[in-house]
């Protein structure tokens, strides 16, 4: 309706408007004010717009001018870098080639890197106890002389901490297995599975032991015992029994009987075979009537049953090793033998000659 009214009221000429009613004016004043918001919100947008744009436009320049430059300065750094690694290695190059002159400009880089890198690794590689000293690691010609030096300290270091923090039980065990390893290594092939076995002060309690036999020895002081198969001497029958040393002479005991006393002064040695079987024999003398003939034993604990005998009975001198056969005398006048061989199984029994054969695995 108002715009039919506008375009019959409205007569348009060069500068003016001329309206010939006055409901028009108030119909074009009503309309002007009702677009009025819609063309000042597109007037607002476009010049925004153009604002915006301009700025985005200066921004995009600017960051495509520090990108360039920031690219050229990242190329020129990138450069200075190649070329010094160039001069670097091209040094250590030369170093290397001249590692083994006397110290100067060429090698002086290179022979301290050589320096540090071995520190470095041996000091990652360090032995951790003193069995392994050997296991040092082996220096560049540069630091033999050095490596030779911390090597010196460091086990002495090693050492050091090591008797300091070791018990008085731990040092009288190392002492026994000392004093095994002198009497056995190299001479009998089971002696190496024993090292790592820990001694202890004896294999059979005083509860294991028959009140009767401890009323027996009871003057005497029990130093050590452990079980033990014997042997008969006629038929070579096995038999369990204890054997007890004491402080005066080792007992040979069937649970609450004593089968045998042998004085150490009346001990003339003791021999076991060089194979891994655990036989040994005890050799004693005639000199007292009751005494009976050589006793053949098998103990499991073989070496530390020696080795506290050796000490308790101070035998250390009477242990022999034998290869092939062992005689013992049954009697005064009556002798046999204990053969020892290798086999594709252990077995231990009276051969046809009369002999105890003992077979070990080969």
């Amino acid at each position: 309706m108002h715009n039919k009214l506008l375009t019959v009221c409205l007569f348009l000429a060069r500068t003016k408007i001329f309206i010939r009613h006055p409901r028009t004016l108030f119909a074009t004043e009503d309309a002007f004010q009702v677009c009025k918001h819609k063309l000042a919100t597109r007037i607002q947008a476009k010049y925004k717009g153009y604002r915006v744009k301009g700025d985005f436009v200066k921004q995009k320049e600017a960051a495509t001018k520090i990108e360039t430059c920031w690219r050229g300065l990242m190329a020129r750094k990138e450069r200075e870098k190649r070329a010094w690694a160039v001069k670097v290695i091209q040094k250590f190059i030369k170093g290397f080639m001249t590692r083994n002159e006397p110290s100067c400009n060429d090698n002086s880089e290179y022979l301290a890197y050589v320096r540090q890198n071995y520190l470095i690794r041996l000091r990652e590689n360090l032995p951790k106890t003193v069995l392994e000293k050997d296991c040092w690691l082996t220096p560049p010609p540069i630091m033999k002389e050095a490596s030779q030096l911390l090597k010196k300290l460091y086990v002495r270091q090693m050492v050091k901490k090591y008797i300091r923090g070791i018990t008085a039980q731990r040092k009288q065990q190392l002492l026994l297995k000392e004093q095994t390893s002198s009497m056995f290594k190299g001479r009998k092939e089971n002696y190496p599975l024993s090292v790592c076995r820990p001694f202890l002060d004896t294999r059979i309690g005083p509860e294991d032991i028959s009140i009767k036999v401890l009323q027996m020895i009871r003057h005497e002081h029990i130093r050590y015992s452990v079980p033990v198969v014997k042997y008969d001497r006629n038929g070579f029958r096995p038999r369990v029994r204890q054997l007890i040393f004491t402080q005066e002479a080792a007992y040979l005991v069937e649970e609450a009987k004593i089968k045998q006393r042998i004085d150490y002064s009346s001990l003339k040695g003791v021999s076991v075979s060089n194979l891994s079987d655990n036989f040994l024999i005890l050799h004693v003398t005639f000199d007292d009537i009751k005494q009976k003939g050589d006793l053949v034993l098998q103990c499991e604990y073989l070496f530390e049953a020696l080795t506290k005998m050796s000490v308790i009975a101070n035998k250390q001198n009477c242990i022999k090793v034998v290869q092939g056969s062992v005689r013992f005398d049954i009697q005064p006048g009556r002798e046999g033998f204990v053969d020892f061989k290798s086999g594709q199984e252990s077995m231990v029994y009276r051969a046809k000659n009369g002999h105890l054969m003992v077979v070990r695995l080969m």
